[in-house]
């Protein structure tokens, strides 16, 4: 398990770029050669902006006292409620995920999405 992977890490991943700087979406994500990214690109208020790369299923996991919204740039993600429940997200598309709701997320094949919580947002990974 890498550090990104963690509660710590996950929760203490440095701002990439500042305020007043340009971001380049897609140059970003093509310089993901990893089989899974998910960096913090900017800071708005008391919440961040995440560039995730990934494909394959993410851990069961939850935050406690933040919403997390997704939005897909590439590929689609399927995102499995601990409750049987799932969402499948293309393209474009977006969705929250409520603070509480166990969840987890699965790339159908390289996933590139952007993801909006709170910058110190608590994850807690379920053992599965």
């Amino acid at each position: 398990m890498t550090e990104a992977t963690t509660a710590a890490g996950y929760s203490s991943e440095p701002v990439k770029y500042p305020s007043l700087q340009v971001i380049d979406l897609p140059d970003e994500a093509r310089s993901v050669t990893e089989e899974y990214r998910n960096q913090v690109l900017n800071r708005v208020n008391d919440s961040c902006l995440r560039l995730a790369v990934f494909q394959g299923k993410y851990r069961w996991h939850v935050h406690p006292t933040s919403d997390e919204l997704f939005v897909v740039l590439e590929g689609a993600i399927i995102i499995e409620m601990q409750n049987g429940e799932s969402i499948r997200i293309g393209p474009l598309q977006a969705a929250t995920v409520p603070a509480g709701v166990v969840h987890r997320t699965i790339g159908v094949g390289r996933t590139v999405n952007l993801c909006f919580e709170k910058a110190r947002a608590e994850t807690v990974f379920l053992d599965e």
